[in-house]
């Protein structure tokens, strides 16, 4: 599921940053933010540029980066643009089905994603590119999308470019969306008041950053901490989480927060009892075969505030390349 890869994603900026020394809070203009769909489920921002610095990025990306986004470096590389070094920053959001962002308590199964490179691009020439080949082109409006594949299915995937330095990828459905909120003609991420005031908090906060709504917020909760679910209040407690903010930060070393919008201080103050349970119970199971995850563990961090809920990694270099030799990383998606 794609909020998995965006934790583990976070996860591994923050080894890069580790080992840059320094932290650059990572911030999308309000341009590129509005365009983004209102009902996005997440948010999610990369800085590529900063990640590329550091040899084990390739082994790694394939891992960490939305599927769809290995689809549109492929577009690109077809078109004589080079991803790796052309591309510098990337957003995504991803957007539920009715049916799914309807039901209380769910969790994603399916959606569908529409996303944002920043770089350098030639438009031009990637359009003689495919029009010479006679791949496929839709026009929308003054815009050419192309298309991956027969660019008839429900799931293909197309792109097309803004301008010279902003190129959009996406299912059509939601790249049409988007096309139309430029145009006046449909509602962006602002109109999601409550929404986008928390993706204006995470904005700028690090390297990483993501907003997740309360689908996908149960979704990182359960995959966060899964012992939790043992606890016969986790499942109600989960079932009222509104939002979730993820961010990701380093210096000497590296900080990741979760900050999780409870339906109520009771809420919070509850579910951090059951996550600080949680985790001494995660501890005691990886002691002896995992210490360096057990050190992690138990130097999180819980604190409920109010109705949120906020929970604080701090980690070493030497924690973080431990977890990589472990084959921590890689998870099954």
């Amino acid at each position: 599921m794609n909020t998995r890869k965006f934790i583990w994603m976070a996860a591994f900026v923050a080894i890069l940053t580790v080992l840059s020394g320094t932290a650059r809070a990572g911030s999308l203009g309000s341009d590129i933010l509005t365009m983004f769909p209102k009902d996005s489920g997440e948010l999610a921002y990369a800085n590529l540029k900063e990640a590329r610095q550091f040899p084990w990025f390739d082994q790694l990306k394939e891992q960490m980066l939305p599927p769809k986004f290995r689809e549109f470096e492929t577009f690109l590389s077809s078109a004589g643009i080079d991803p790796n070094t052309q591309v510098t920053e990337l957003a995504w959001a991803l957007v539920l089905g009715k049916s799914t962002a309807d039901s209380g308590g769910s969790v994603p199964s399916t959606d569908q994603i529409v996303g944002v490179a920043l770089g350098q691009f030639d438009p031009a020439s990637a359009e003689a590119y495919f029009t010479s080949k006679k791949l496929p082109i839709v026009k929308v409006r003054t815009f050419s999308l192309f298309a991956f594949g027969g660019g008839s299915g429900p799931t293909d995937l197309f792109f097309f470019f803004i301008d010279s330095n902003t190129a959009a990828f996406g299912q059509r459905q939601e790249l049409e969306k988007m096309i139309g909120v430029r145009y006046g003609e449909g509602q962006g991420l602002y109109a999601n008041t409550d929404f986008s005031a928390l993706v204006d908090q995470a904005n700028g906060t690090g390297t990483v950053w993501a907003v997740l709504n309360p689908a996908y917020a149960r979704l990182a909760m359960q995959q966060l901490v899964p012992e939790t679910s043992q606890f016969p209040a986790a499942a109600q407690l989960t079932s009222k989480l509104k939002a979730m903010t993820i961010s990701i930060k380093g210096t000497s070393g590296v900080d990741v927060n979760f900050e999780a919008v409870c339906g109520s201080a009771d809420d919070a103050n509850t579910f951090a009892a059951l996550l600080q349970a949680g985790l001494m119970y995660r501890k005691y199971q990886v002691g002896t075969t995992n210490p360096e995850l057990g050190a992690l563990l138990d130097g999180a961090s819980v604190t409920p505030a109010g109705d949120r809920l906020d929970v604080k990694l701090s980690l070493t270099n030497d924690q973080m390349q431990s977890l990589i030799r472990r084959n921590t990383f890689a998870v099954t998606m």
